[in-house]
């Protein structure tokens, strides 16, 4: 029997995912001030003769820099599914008042993180203290993975750049 169940529960490993997460909001913020900058300066500037150079250059460079050192600023988590019967407890335990939702976001969100987080390990206090510091948009993204890996179903994702690169270097896609 070449796949006995046996054989796939010894191969079987509960699904991962990795995301990186900006701890300096100061840092996004700057990227952000410096965005809105070159956009404005862009659509406003005119040069009052020829030699004038476009103040956007320095802003850009700017930007440039600040966006690498945003991108120094962000911290990888990696996720892992806890299994059915603990996400199944954990849902329980954060009950809604609406009948509608399955949970109560505000408590059920820090609690999945907390339980799936692998890397680094975090305790339920921990993972408050993180979300009182970084913005709504990276606990999304915390939240995301960890719910992906408990629902997601796409084992291989389709990626499109991937496939135009190998094609374009003459490989398969």
């Amino acid at each position: 029997m070449p796949n006995s169940i046996e054989d796939i529960l010894k191969r079987a490993t509960p699904r991962e995912r990795t995301v990186k997460v900006c701890i300096r909001g100061d840092l996004a913020g700057r990227v952000q001030s410096l965005t809105e900058q070159l956009s404005t300066v862009s659509e406003e500037w005119q040069p009052s003769d020829i030699s004038e150079e476009h103040p956007g250059r320095r802003i850009a460079a700017e930007l440039k820099a600040a966006r690498e050192e945003a991108r120094s600023a962000e911290v990888p988590f990696t996720v892992r599914y806890i299994g059915d019967r603990a996400y199944s407890d954990l849902i329980a335990e954060h009950p809604s008042d609406n009948a509608n939702e399955l949970f109560k976001l505000e408590t059920f969100t820090p609690a999945l993180i907390a339980a799936a987080c692998t890397d680094p390990v975090m305790t339920l206090g921990q993972v408050k203290e993180l979300f009182e510091v970084i913005n709504e948009g990276e606990i999304k993204k915390l939240f995301e993975a960890a719910w992906d890996v408990h629902h997601s179903s796409d084992v291989v994702p389709f990626s499109l750049a991937a496939s135009a690169l190998l094609a374009g270097l003459g490989g398969e896609s």
